[in-house]
């Protein structure tokens, strides 16, 4: 573990991060590329029917498998990609970026939230697919299906307001928890609309694809801008 801190040390960790951002920009399009092929040929619907079948009683299909604290605690999760919960965080963000005078920042944060909920209604209406009906709905649900929004937009949210809140950070451990725990919720939202009916697997999978891509661009953005002196520059520390 020495050694390896030692590498990236002397390798440069900032560019290391570029370097494995990139790397999961290209690696998250690929992604969402190919679901989208496979959702567009049919070659897992049957698969994920069975899936969703299978997250449910074999004697009632409106109640999910599992105690029923979890079906409880899903709907709480899954509200986390809400709309009303991301604005709040994002303007919660914004007043912290403010108060510590990071104003480009605060801007770069609004456009990249701004710029990936457009994103995700162009994409939501572009392939127009229909809401799964295969097991009753435990949670509201609007719009089209694919991709997930609250997958997609809770990893733009998230993920983007880790990222920059961590460039105002010192302590490099603290950075990697911030993007760590903001990648664990976008996670755990996905998978509670699989859980309680209203997405098919692979809408989250490319809404999780698609925010993270999204999110991390925008990062290389900020990075961009900070080198030409428009965006403040990230506060560096020790472990």
């Amino acid at each position: 573990m020495g050694k390896l801190r030692e590498l990236l040390n002397s390798a440069g960790w900032r560019e290391f991060v570029l370097l494995l951002s990139v790397g999961a920009i290209c690696g998250s399009i690929w992604i969402f590329v190919s679901v989208t092929d496979l959702v567009r040929d049919g070659e897992l619907h049957e698969t994920e029917i069975g899936w969703m079948r299978d997250l449910r009683s074999a004697d009632d299909d409106a109640r999910p498998i599992g105690p029923s604290w979890l079906e409880r605690w899903s709907r709480e999760i899954t509200a986390l990609g809400s709309g009303v919960v991301l604005a709040l965080l994002t303007l919660f963000i914004a007043g912290y970026l403010l108060i510590e005078r990071w104003y480009a920042s605060t801007l770069l944060l609004l456009a990249a939230v701004g710029g990936g909920t457009l994103l995700t209604t162009f994409l939501k209406g572009y392939f127009d697919r229909d809401r799964p009906s295969i097991v009753p709905h435990l949670t509201d649900s609007l719009f089209k299906s694919y991709p997930s929004g609250h997958s997609m937009m809770s990893s733009v949210v998230y993920l983007t307001a880790a990222v920059l809140l961590s460039r105002a950070m010192e302590r490099r451990r603290v950075k990697i928890y911030c993007v760590s725990a903001a990648l664990f919720l976008s996670f755990i939202v996905g998978l509670s609309r699989v859980y309680l009916g209203v997405h098919y697997p692979t809408d989250v999978v490319a809404g999780w694809a698609g925010g993270i891509a999204w999110a991390l661009l925008c990062w290389l953005v900020a990075y961009w801008l900070e080198r030409r002196g428009k965006v403040e520059p990230e506060r560096s520390g020790e472990n």
